[in-house]
């Protein structure tokens, strides 16, 4: 973690919603007599809960421990149970997910001696990528999310519906990115903790397509436009403000991912940005300035220290 930055120090401590992940635990007050009852209804919860599934939510893909058969819209047939179905829709929903995350959350008890991942590669469904020389991740082939993409149900097909994507988007950040899921893990619990029920997970490519689709409106179908966008800052400034992202020196600022919830009957979200040693200066201070949870992975990829020299993922996909 970097030596002179830290993500609690823009927080005001009357602020319960601006407060990170770590800082939650100390609003809980130890003589509160119902806390055991709580903690205690918690743990009952959590033996019954898997953080991965919101993914699966609006699929109709199979839940149970025994592989059925499932079809694509090109009527292939690919074998799936709950726990691969899990897998796939989580990989689709972060698009680059470490194997050592997704082993971590693996339901062991489903069935112990199930490889869902090596399962899902042999189904021509995922591929691995390096991250480094030692860690791989998992992307979708464009099949895993055709997969994902037909077998939607109906109601679930509209503008709120969780998005899947395939393949890798910037070969660079593959070490940034694969920490993503990561840090979803630790911010899904912490919302849990205070009630909430997670519907889905958006992440900044996404974001920031609907703010290029909405810049370039004028633009479509106009034949003299020259491409360039027309929207003055006031209106940039009104677009982030309707979608509560911040605007920063006329520039809308976007976080790694939003998790949307619902928590005491209410729709919220919360923007999570995943900070790295090479966070520093100007740059770490405007994430902080932009209101967004700043995480800090724990495994040398994502933060914290390193992990070996140097390496090129490019240079070793779908290694074994």
């Amino acid at each position: 973690m970097p030596g002179d930055f830290d993500p609690r120090d823009s927080a005001d401590p009357r602020d319960h919603d601006s407060l990170d992940i770590y800082e939650r635990r100390w609003l809980e007050d130890p003589q509160d007599p119902d806390g055991r009852d709580r903690d205690v209804e918690r743990d009952r919860e959590s033996r019954n809960h898997d953080p991965r599934d919101p993914f699966l939510e609006g699929l109709e893909l199979p839940r149970g421990v025994e592989r059925e058969l499932v079809q694509d819209d090109r009527e292939h047939l690919y074998e799936l149970n709950r726990e691969d179905s899990l897998t796939l829709a989580t990989i689709g929903a972060f698009r680059v997910v470490a194997e050592r995350d997704l082993e971590a959350v693996h339901d062991r008890d489903a069935n112990p001696h199930d490889d869902s991942l090596q399962h899902l590669r042999d189904e021509g469904l995922i591929r691995f990528v390096a991250i480094n020389e030692d860690e791989r991740a998992a992307v979708l082939t464009a099949d895993g999310r055709d997969l994902l993409q037909a077998n939607r149900r109906e109601r679930d097909r509209g503008d709120q519906q969780q998005e899947f994507h395939a393949g890798v988007s910037h070969p660079r950040e593959l070490q940034h990115d694969s920490a993503l899921f990561e840090a979803y893990l630790a911010v899904e619990e912490r919302l849990r903790d205070q009630g909430a029920e997670i519907e889905r997970v958006v992440l900044e490519v996404d974001l920031r397509r609907e703010y290029q689709e909405w810049l370039q409106e004028h633009n479509k179908g106009n034949p003299a436009s020259d491409g360039r966008p027309d929207r003055d800052p006031r209106e940039i400034e009104a677009w982030a403000r309707d979608h509560d992202l911040p605007c920063i020196d006329d520039h809308v600022r976007f976080p790694d991912f939003r998790i949307e919830y619902e928590r005491d009957g209410q729709d919220r979200h919360e923007d999570v940005e995943v900070m790295s040693e090479h966070y520093r200066g100007a740059y770490a201070a405007t994430k902080t300035q932009a209101g967004f949870t700043c995480y800090f992975g724990g495994s040398g990829r994502g933060g914290g220290g390193g992990s070996g020299a140097p390496f090129d993922p490019r240079v070793a996909e779908d290694f074994l």
